[in-house]
């Protein structure tokens, strides 16, 4: 289905991206991402806190860190989560670099293989690679969420083009 350069890719974008949406937040005050702005997860910092909370659920779950994913999964997606900026951004950062490394540990058997995994009380095993694409399009979905949020606060991310990352993006790319 997918190829361990998509995933390194892919781990790449996510990361250059939450940089970049981090950075536009910072130039809002605090009360200004937390503004409700009528989105599901209403505001900038709840829709983020969300999509680092997914993150760190299904890189369990890939992990096969069961006992993990369930210890995240029982907080709260986006108000159980930092609350202070500078944390949030602390977080988020470190994570994404975790997710570069894991991601660049993987091989091809790691994709094709089986992810057990908990939906509602009921034990589930789908596709690795097929869970490793929808952590990636769920963080799309929700960047592009804050994004539109962003630009309507009136500051501006960096370009989402995923073209953009092999021409601005060289050190995300691992070219350092």
């Amino acid at each position: 289905m997918i190829t361990t350069e998509f995933a390194r890719t892919m781990a790449r974008y996510n990361r250059w991206q939450n940089r970049s949406l981090l950075k536009a937040a910072t130039a809002l005050s605090d009360r200004e991402r937390w503004q409700d702005r009528g989105t599901f997860f209403k505001s900038i910092a709840e829709t983020l806190n969300h999509v680092l909370w997914d993150d760190r659920v299904w890189l369990a779950r890939l992990r096969g860190d069961a006992s993990m994913a369930a210890v995240i999964g029982e907080r709260h997606p986006y108000t159980d989560m930092p609350q202070d900026w500078a944390e949030y951004v602390h977080d988020r950062t470190a994570f994404d670099d975790e997710i570069v490394v894991w991601a660049d540990a993987l091989t091809a058997d790691d994709l094709t293989r089986s992810t057990p995994w908990i939906r509602g009380s009921e034990p589930v095993e789908t596709n690795f690679g097929f869970n490793l694409v929808h952590m990636v399009n769920h963080q799309t979905h929700h960047r592009g969420q804050v994004h539109a949020m962003l630009t309507q606060a009136g500051v501006e991310p960096e370009p989402t083009d995923l073209q953009m990352l092999a021409v601005i993006g060289d050190v995300e790319r691992g070219k350092e």
